[in-house]
């Protein structure tokens, strides 16, 4: 297993601390690898491996533990007969890592039981943002925290590569094309990088997404209209759009969706952590504006698995990229809205702001005007930046810029997160 330390790092502080310990993301981003990853960390810190019980509910293995009730008794036969074999000072506390928990039928409050029941540390992952409902939330109010585990970046991207020996002499430029092509769902290193074996591996991940986190739990039964929606998403990654845009769209197909079903349908794939809605924000008003939003996928590669790879929308593409390294980065990310004028993205944490415009190639003195002049007119002094292929040095008049895949591969700080 190759090792993913940032968010290796992120659960590393809470071990032994009490507090659940939820780790959340797509389906086949990493979560479970990041748990035997916790695993061997606390082998490492001499834990007996008797005193760590995993379980992955996908498994047929764990089948018939389908309810809280099954967890709850089975945890606690195992735990009982560990400490009865055992001397007063060869007990103590357990480890409990339940991987793709919301396959359990109301698993939180087997997980609440074993909080009062046993001296125990508890890790699990799902794959639906609504394993936090509001039944968990209020069973586990102030003793969880959520670790959001996001598909490869760039830098992992290179450091799977590396490990797997993927045409080792590959420049970063061919790199970096290979991770805007194949995005970074970290089990296409398996197949080599080779086109011919992502495309359905993305395809399956894509399949089981949508049928596992989406239609079944959603009950949706017009599934065609769905992947419609799904499709104009991604033809529109990078653009401002409401749901009733898309409603116009649907509707000059000669297909008929309400906006209160596109809402729903938007709310759904949101909840497979398969988009991210990003809100606009009003830079005057200093207020989130309700309407118009840009949506992007947890994994690009996806997209282009279904609707294919195109230099045509590489500009979208880049600007997925750069959101999903802020949100690694731990921002919160708007689209920034003036009074004639849209920035691509606001990043905020804490006391930190920053302004990024995000294109393909800097090419014509128009196209440079359009990039930097929104930024010119913000009257703040925090950091501006222009993104894009470019590798001549545009920055002006205050505004920085960088290349994308130097900017993704900047060693980062907290008092220097953005440059």
């Amino acid at each position: 297993m190759i090792s993913r330390e940032i968010y290796i790092e992120k659960v590393r502080i809470f071990i032994d601390k009490p507090v659940v310990k939820v780790i959340t993301g797509m389906r086949r981003s990493g979560k479970s690898v990041i748990l035997k990853l916790l695993r061997e960390e606390l082998l490492q810190r001499n834990i007996p491996p008797e005193r760590i019980l995993y379980l992955n509910f996908e498994s047929l293995e764990t089948a018939y533990l389908q309810n809280a009730d099954a967890l709850h008794d089975f945890v606690l036969n195992i735990t009982r007969q560990h400490f009865a074999t055992k001397l007063p000072a060869q007990t103590g506390r357990f480890y409990i890592m339940l991987d793709e928990i919301q396959l359990i039928d109301r698993w939180e409050r087997a997980i609440a039981s074993f909080r009062v029941d046993l001296d125990c540390d508890i890790y699990i992952t799902g794959s639906n943002s609504s394993l936090l409902s509001a039944d968990a939330a209020t069973l586990l109010a102030g003793r969880y925290v959520e670790i959001r585990i996001h598909p490869l970046s760039f830098a992992e991207h290179l450091v799977f590569t590396a490990a797997m020996d993927e045409d080792a002499g590959k420049d970063l430029n061919r790199q970096f094309a290979d991770y805007l092509r194949c995005g970074g769902l970290p089990g296409i290193h398996e197949m080599n990088i080779n086109t011919d074996a992502v495309i359905p591996y993305l395809l399956d991940v894509y399949n089981s997404v949508l049928l596992k986190d989406v239609i079944s739990r959603r009950k949706i039964r017009d599934t065609e209209l769905l992947e419609r929606t799904i499709c104009f998403l991604m033809d529109n990654i990078g653009n401002i759009f409401s749901a009733k845009r898309i409603s116009d769209f649907l509707k000059s197909q000669n297909r008929r969706l309400s906006t209160e079903t596109i809402y729903n349908y938007l709310d759904a794939l949101e909840s497979s952590f398969l988009i991210r809605k990003v809100s606009r924000w009003d830079i005057k008003g200093k207020r989130i504006l309700e309407t118009h939003e840009k949506y992007f996928f947890e994994d690009f590669g996806i997209k282009n698995a279904l609707l294919g790879y195109s230099k045509d929308s590489i500009s979208g593409l880049l600007e997925n990229v750069v959101f999903l390294e802020l949100l690694r980065r731990g921002y919160d990310i708007y689209v920034g809205q003036g009074a004639d004028c849209e920035i691509d993205f606001i990043a905020r944490r804490r006391d930190e702001t920053a302004y990024f415009q995000v294109t393909y190639l800097l090419a014509s003195p128009e196209t440079i005007e359009r990039e930097f002049s929104p930024l010119l007119d913000i009257r703040d002094n925090f950091p501006k930046y222009v993104l894009s292929m470019d590798e001549f040095d545009f920055s002006r008049q205050g505004i920085i810029h960088r290349n994308i895949r130097d900017w993704l591969l900047d060693k980062m700080s907290i008092g220097n997160s953005f440059s």
